[in-house]
This record gives structure tokens, C-alpha cells and sequence, in this order.
């Protein structure tokens, strides 16, 4: 058992830190911020130290917990959340109402199916930090669906808000077992996604996606599936799983290539990110590792009990 475990914390870790460096150098652009263009045509980077956004912060605290516990325990994950919260790192609105509230003492079911009209979050928050889930439980597919449900509902319940967290940590877990092999062509893997995908937009915006040639134009594809512009997980998701099939075996060109949409950059290429190193993080440039912010030792460090 504790073997196992070892082994499945090694395919989470290395997606963690795929997703990290995707979601730091991508925070540059988010939006259009800085000399976007500029930088993206000349594939230059930034010179400053990529600080991690709240995507990097909410998978530590999944990392961490799957690490103690060796399954997604939802309460414990909601205190993480909460205990690592940080206002700093560009929290949406609904995240910082949660959590700024567990923090305070109360129950995050409460909180999460009473926002946005009784409705829950169909935001692309959970989607942004589950790829270590996909990572994690990659040889137990319905371990990766019911975990990444468990993971997103505390922030983000709408069926849609799931529903994007499922396809990314099935992404993720699809990506690791072609390991050592050729990549899959777009249509093989999203049909393996689909295959265990509940009924929602995001599921229907994914057939667009696969169905989309990978060699149509970024900015044919954004119009086709947006690239995060909304926040939301049926504009994020479809666009990100496109991206990570086309450059699956490249993360430096999947990163510039996810950059170039524009839109919410940090958590796109940090979802692209994630996929793309659980398929080989031996494409991950060292220097980028090294740019990336250090990652803190809390999530590695806390006691298991596996």
C-alpha cells in the first residue's frame, strides 16, 4: 500500500509542478497584462520571479491532502483552503467568500450551494487546481472522477463547475497511460474524457473541441471555445484539453502556444501545464523551474497517514 501510494504522489507531484510553472509564467499575460504580444511573439520571458497565483495555492492543499490521506477528505481539504488562503494570489470572488468565511468557522456546504442566486460556482476554479487528483489516482478512473467531484464541490458546486474538474483530472490521468508511448491525436483523447464525462455544456463544448483540427488557428479555436475569458469552466475547459492534446509531448510550446489565446492566461496554461508534464515533465525547461517561485514546504511536509 505504502508503495503504491509513493508512486502515486511522484505522478501528482510532477503534474504539480507542471500546472505551478504554467500558472506563474502565465500570470504575466493574464488578461492582456504587460507587453503581452510582445513577449508571446518573441517567446521572451519575464526577468522577475514568477510568483504562483491562487491555482498553485489551492493544488498544494490538494497535494498536501492527498499526501496525509490518500483520497480527497472534503472537510479537511476546505480548512487547507482555508488555513493557506491568501488574498494576494488573485482569488475570484466566490473563493474569497468561502473561504475567508470557513476560515472564520463556518461550514463550507453552507457556503458553496448558497452563492451566485442558490446556484453554486461554475467558474473554472475547480478545473484550475485538480490536475494531481487525475495524476494521483491515473490507474483507478473512478477514483479520479469521485475525487475531483469532492475537490470542486466545496468551492465550486454548479454541475458545470464540476463537470470541468472531472475533464481535467481525466485529461490528466489519460495523459500519464500514454506515458513512454505516441501521444494520442485530439479525437482519441477526448473521446477517452468523454467516455466518463457526466452530461453537461462542458461535455458538449468538448465534442467541439475534439472535432477541431489541430492544425486550425489559436484564434479560430478561441472563437470556437474561448480561452477563459468568462472564468467560467464550459469557456476554460474545452479550449485547455484542445491545447494540451495538440502539444502534449512539447510544454514549452504548449505553454506559448496556450498563451497566445490571451484571456485568463495563468489558469489556462496552468491547466495545459499540469496535463503536459503528467505525460513527460522531462520537457519542463530547467531554467523555468528555477524561475518559478519555490513552492512552500507546508504541502510536502505534513504527516501522513497512509
Amino acid at each position: 500500500m505504502m508503495i503504491l501510494h509513493e508512486s502515486r504522489l511522484e505522478r501528482a507531484r510532477q503534474s504539480l509542478i507542471g500546472l505551478s510553472i504554467g500558472d506563474a509564467l502565465g500570470g504575466f499575460f493574464e488578461f492582456g497584462r504587460g507587453s503581452q504580444n510582445h513577449f508571446i511573439k518573441n517567446r521572451k520571458l519575464p526577468n522577475a520571479e514568477w510568483h504562483y497565483t491562487d491555482d498553485t495555492n489551492m493544488a498544494l492543499s490538494i497535494y498536501s491532502i492527498l499526501r496525509q490521506f490518500g483520497e480527497i477528505k472534503q472537510d479537511e481539504l476546505a480548512q487547507s483552503f482555508a488555513d493557506h488562503y491568501e488574498r494576494k494570489r488573485g482569488y475570484g470572488r466566490g473563493a474569497r467568500h468561502i473561504l475567508s468565511k470557513v476560515k472564520a468557522g463556518a461550514d463550507w456546504r453552507e457556503l458553496t450551494y448558497a452563492i451566485y442566486g442558490g446556484k453554486g460556482s461554475y467558474g473554472n476554479g475547480g478545473a484550475m487546481r485538480v490536475a494531481p487528483i487525475g495524476a494521483y489516482f491515473a490507474d483507478d478512473i473512478k477514483a479520479v472522477v469521485e475525487n475531483a467531484k469532492h475537490s470542486a464541490e466545496i468551492t465550486h458546486a454548479h454541475p458545470e463547475g464540476i463537470a470541468g474538474a472531472i475533464a481535467i483530472a481525466l485529461a490528466t490521468s489519460i495523459a500519464i497511460s500514454y506515458q513512454g508511448k505516441e501521444k494520442p491525436d485530439i479525437a482519441d483523447f477526448i473521446d477517452a474524457i468523454l467516455a466518463h464525462l457526466p452530461d453537461s455544456d462542458v461535455k458538449e463544448l468538448c465534442l467541439v473541441a475534439r472535432d477541431t483540427s489541430a492544425s486550425s488557428p489559436i484564434s479560430e479555436v478561441v472563437k470556437l471555445l474561448s480561452s477563459g475569458q468568462n472564468m467560467s469552466a464550459t469557456g476554460t475547459v474545452p479550449f485547455t484539453l484542445w491545447c494540451a492534446a495538440n502539444w502534449m509531448d512539447d510544454y514549452e510550446e504548449a505553454f506559448w502556444q496556450c498563451a497566445s489565446a490571451g484571456g485568463d492566461v495563468d489558469t489556462t496554461c496552468a491547466i495545459v501545464g499540469g496535463i503536459v508534464a503528467s505525460y513527460d515533465a522531462s520537457t519542463i525547461p530547467e531554467k523555468w523551474i528555477q524561475q518559478r517561485e519555490a513552492l512552500p514546504d507546508w504541502a510536502f511536509e505534513e504527516v501522513t497517514t497512509v
